[in-house]
């Protein structure tokens, strides 16, 4: 059996723990390019603007895997490794700190606050959950065993070994995780709770909101149960048994209780709507949904572990 080819390290360090972009030029059937700025201005020009990218080559930012810059007269050539550091955007700072619940030597359980990415992404790079660890923890190797929603709050697995993290990550791709998260909606007296949600969930790319497919086979399934009532709210515990985008959320919205705070999908969301509009955020409003808790067993180790978030919903019944 033939071996696969490693990607070789990156030449470039981080950057306030962000990681250099890597790119591997793929097959030019047809000579299209003769130069690898010719590919770089083709596939960065519609995003960045071509004259954007030409500069970038001009200033050396793009390197080989030896470290060495591209130059405008470099040879197109297939299969062939770059790294560059993208320019950052201008970003918002989220005023609230990332907690650490528990710390070892291969795994860093995270409380994220609201309004936070787990990951860079689009407009947050340096302001994420990952970025922020790296730079505070001095880990520059750490990565997510999975994601939690911008604007959902608390436990976030990190793996800061490498090595590791494929194992965790199976844990929850394979549904051995268990989630527990706490949430704030209106009550409904007429709403027989307990209950199984199931349902399709898609989500089309580039559109943030998520939607239901009526009387399609079911790929979702959330246990709902009323944990507290107070004040015209009710707290509510959500047991997930799957992953899907938004899937708390469009259970919740579906029947007729949108989480409180819910920017997407609250009764008067515009169904238009692909994104809330951030630069007008309010931290004072934030979605009240909280992962409370994770369990499972070491997949190296073979402990139980249950991490419990220090996070607290502000509008929860009684607090």
């Amino acid at each position: 059996m033939a071996r696969r080819n490693r990607t070789p390290a990156s030449p470039l360090p981080q950057r306030d723990g962000v990681d250099a972009v890597r790119v591997r030029l793929p097959a030019d059937p047809g000579g299209r390019f003769e130069t690898v700025g010719e590919h770089l201005a083709a596939r960065y020009g519609p995003a960045a603007g071509v004259e954007r990218i030409e500069e970038m080559v001009r200033e050396g930012r793009f390197v080989t895997a030896e470290g060495r810059p591209i130059t405008r007269a470099t040879p197109y050539a297939p299969g062939l490794h770059l790294w560059f550091h993208r320019d950052v955007p201008r970003e918002r700072p989220v005023p609230f700190p990332v907690g650490v619940v528990h710390r070892d030597e291969r795994l860093v359980v995270a409380d994220k606050p609201h309004f936070l990415a787990t990951t860079p992404r689009g407009g947050h790079v340096r302001e994420t959950a990952l970025a922020r660890l790296r730079r505070d923890l001095g880990l520059p190797s750490l990565q997510p065993a999975h994601r939690l929603d911008r604007l959902t709050a608390g436990l976030v697995l990190f793996v800061a070994r490498p090595a590791d993290r494929g194992a965790y990550q199976r844990l929850f791709a394979e549904r051995r995780v268990r989630k527990e998260y706490e949430a704030v909606a209106a009550y409904d007296p007429a709403l027989p709770l307990p209950r199984t949600v199931r349902s399709r969930i898609e989500k089309e790319r580039g559109v943030l909101r998520a939607y239901e497919v009526p009387g399609a086979p079911p790929n979702s399934e959330t246990l709902i149960e009323l944990a507290a009532l107070g004040g015209g709210l009710a707290g509510y515990r959500l047991v997930p048994a799957t992953g899907r985008t938004h899937q708390l959320r469009v259970h919740m919205s579906a029947l007729g209780l949108p989480l409180l705070h819910d920017p997407l999908y609250a009764r008067d969301a515009r169904p238009d709507r692909s994104a809330p509009d951030e630069a007008g955020e309010d931290y004072r409003r934030p979605l009240q949904l909280l992962a409370r808790r994770l369990e499972f067993t070491d997949p190296l180790t073979g402990e139980e572990h249950r991490f419990t978030s220090g996070l607290r919903l502000a509008h929860w019944p009684g607090r």
